[in-house]
């Protein structure tokens, strides 16, 4: 089965041109060491960054990675090789990557999204900007260079918001939430010539749906290629047409196994659920939230996301989370944090509006500080501590 390699015409900007040493777990510090080190190993199993032991072999090249951890603790993700190099494969021929184009990645290798960038980059023949850990203003200077990126919308919104001039991205591959209208507006200012490819993934599945230009904007697009997606009910049996219920997915994408840890992904039959809610229409997948983050408030299932997606197109709002509080009458009620200049009475308003009285939360609260992890996202957990 194919592993990662260093294509002979990939270059690693201001990092080392490949590497003879190999250890399995790899220090992620400097990254550019670390992904060298990792592909000296020439389908060894390895893994950057994270604790625990080192990663088992098996009868195929195998790796590790790490989940998003935006709800707890970071999980290790065990994988073949094979499951990553074969969408490398799509995006080429998708996204024309190859010899000759040059791409970045924003976050630490530590997180699976940056460590897919610069792998794919590297397998692909691509010359590989790092730009994790650096200011989003000298981010923005070094996109001067760069044909391709690859970030979450967090990412790009700290990016959008750094003093600079216009870059000369041609595209965007952006993944971990959904873009807002207001970030995809302050991305085409910052990149006008960038086509934004969105897709919906998680560190267990991979790809999952892709969006073109064709998706309805409340989408995430239709099945990336090579998936296949069902909505299931309570029952386990497929949805009827835009009726919500559990996303699965087949793929030769997913990966094998939690590696310590048990996370809330499972298996049933060759088809793996990362344990998200939505539904399909024409072909098309909506998303409702996590089912670890679905509350009930007065018997009714309530998504935080779907409130946190309204937030954040609210004028004047930088960054949106929605936690639940318990509450002794209706089981829980949501608490909003933000920042950004709305006020509180306008967003409450408009809260209610949306929502209704039941569902919109019933404060809003300002932390000084908004805490993140590696990932690009926002920090829930420390968020929740704050509360």
């Amino acid at each position: 089965m194919t592993g990662f390699r260093w294509h002979p015409a990939a270059r690693l900007a201001d990092g080392p041109e490949n590497s003879t040493q190999f250890q399995p777990v790899i220090p992620e510090q400097p990254p550019g060491a670390a992904l060298a080190m990792a592909l000296a190993g020439q389908g060894r199993p390895f893994r950057i960054g994270g604790l625990g032991p080192a990663p088992a072999p098996g009868p195929q090249p195998m790796f590790e990675t790490l989940t998003g951890g935006s709800t707890g603790t970071p999980r290790r993700i065990r994988r073949t090789q094979a499951s990553w190099t074969a969408s490398f494969a799509v995006n080429a021929g998708l996204f024309g990557i190859g010899p000759g184009t040059s791409s970045a990645v924003l976050g630490d290798l530590v997180h699976s999204l940056a460590l897919y960038g610069a792998l794919e980059s590297l397998h692909l023949g691509a010359k590989l900007h790092l730009l994790g850990g650096q200011r989003p203003d000298r981010q923005r200077q070094a996109l001067a260079r760069v044909d391709l990126l690859y970030a979450t919308p967090t990412q790009l919104r700290l990016l959008t918001e750094a003093i600079g001039p216009e870059v000369s991205l041609r595209r965007l591959l952006v993944g971990g939430s959904k873009l807002d209208a207001d970030l995809r507006r302050a991305i085409a200012a910052m990149a006008p010539n960038a086509q934004v490819h969105e897709f919906y993934g998680a560190a267990e599945a991979s790809f999952i749906s892709l969006a073109g230009p064709d998706a309805p904007k409340a989408s995430v697009g239709r099945a990336y290629p090579g998936v296949r997606i069902e909505v299931r009910d309570a029952g386990g049996t497929p949805a009827a047409e835009g009726e919500i219920g559990e996303i699965w997915v087949q793929s030769p994408y997913l990966f094998e196994a939690y590696s310590g840890t048990p996370g809330s992904a499972r298996w049933q039959d060759g088809w793996l659920s990362a344990g998200e809610h939505g539904r399909l229409e024409a072909g098309f997948l909506y998303l409702s939230g996590r089912a670890g983050r679905m509350v009930k408030i007065a018997d009714r299932a309530v998504y935080p996301e779907q409130v946190e997606a309204f937030l954040q197109v609210q004028p004047g709002i930088v960054r949106a989370a929605v936690l639940p509080r318990p509450d002794p009458l209706r089981g829980h009620h949501l608490v909003a944090l933000v920042q950004g200049e709305a006020t509180d009475a306008a967003l409450l308003a408009a809260l209610r509006q949306e929502f209704g009285p039941l569902v919109a939360p019933k404060a809003i609260q300002r932390p000084d500080i908004w805490p993140m992890l590696p990932s690009g996202k926002t920090d829930l957990t420390a968020l929740a501590r704050l509360l």
